[in-house]
């Protein structure tokens, strides 16, 4: 019987070939794909019979399961030599509102037959909580404020308790996403919609990564990171989130959005908005550099945000 430890050394040369199986292959996951596909075998779960042709042309394997139901997901066990986890745990009205029912599936079906050599988790940075503007490092507690936080601090002691099983676990912790060609990718419909930000006093620190350097991270961590290790995705900028802001509308001519005081604010803007709104903090990201040897593409918002000002005045025409 092959060993669970050793799921390449175990099997004929012919299937020797690093398999590399992604779990919710959205936009960073494609991003991800692509940068694989022809180095690696790619294969994706998917819930949805529609995107099977789209992965197919893409050169990824597809294969229907669904995280919510976890005799659908028979078909992981013993395929991948390495696992990218980018799916997020349900929504606040599902289920128990503190867990991650969708990695713990994941993992014990990953755990029926040969063990994959590594699996990286893409968490978020708001585990941490507010943090009152100050830098954050990896081995800095969390501590989770909002229930989507508390989410994924419990996907992460999932992710953790596989790695006590001989699988390299690693573990990123992502800011905000941005991309020009990504869906809701960058500030323009917020700022077109006038959505105030917060005065200079009431403001916040916030922390962004480039989707393709994002994308680049995670492909990194799969063979480069080490066990049960924590990574921040992030990019080198410190900007508070009213200047990120008004730097996006200057490049792209809009106008810049009104401030409001944070009382204002509680009135006047969503929950989920607020809730952002409510934790401040910057976060180092040596490791990422050091450790993973990633060199961002993107290493600052402002470069990003010169990218996005292209984009757009492509797509006008100008």
């Amino acid at each position: 019987m092959p060993s669970n430890q050793t799921p390449l050394g175990a099997l004929p040369s012919r299937f020797r070939k690093e398999r590399v199986l992604i779990v919710g292959c959205g936009d960073v996951g494609q991003r991800a794909a692509k940068q694989l596909v022809g180095r690696t075998k790619v294969m994706a779960l998917t819930s949805s019979p529609d995107k099977l042709a789209d992965f197919r042309a893409q050169g990824i394997t597809p294969v229907l399961g669904n995280l919510d139901f976890p005799e659908t997901l028979q078909r992981l066990s013993g395929w991948a030599t390495r696992v990218l986890h980018l799916a997020p745990p349900p929504s606040d009205r599902v289920g128990d509102w503190s867990t991650d029912p969708r990695t713990l599936n994941l993992t014990r079906a990953l755990k029926k037959r040969m063990l994959p050599q590594s699996l990286v988790y893409g968490s978020t940075s708001g585990v941490y909580g507010d943090c009152q503007g100050q830098w954050v490092s990896e081995s800095q507690p969390v501590k989770p404020h909002t229930p989507r936080a508390m989410r994924r601090v419990d996907a992460e002691k999932v992710v953790r308790y596989l790695g006590r099983s001989g699988v390299r676990t690693s573990i990123l912790r992502i800011p905000g996403i941005y991309a020009p060609d990504r869906v809701n990718g960058t500030p323009r419909e917020r700022i077109l919609k006038g959505t105030p930000v917060l005065v200079e006093q009431d403001d916040v620190y916030t922390n962004h990564i480039h989707s393709d350097d994002l994308a680049r991270a995670c492909v990194a961590t799969l063979w480069r990171g080490k066990s049960q290790r924590v990574f921040h995705v992030s990019d080198d900028t410190h900007l508070k989130m009213g200047d990120y802001f008004d730097a996006a509308a200057d490049l792209m001519g809009l106008k810049r959005p009104p401030r409001v005081p944070r009382s204002q604010a509680q009135e006047r803007l969503p929950l989920m908005l607020l809730s952002f709104m409510s934790e401040s903090r910057r976060l180092r990201n040596d490791r990422l550099k050091k450790e993973l040897r990633v060199t961002l593409k993107y290493s600052s918002i402002q470069e990003g945000l010169k990218s996005m000002a292209a984009s757009n005045a492509n797509r006008s025409g100008g």
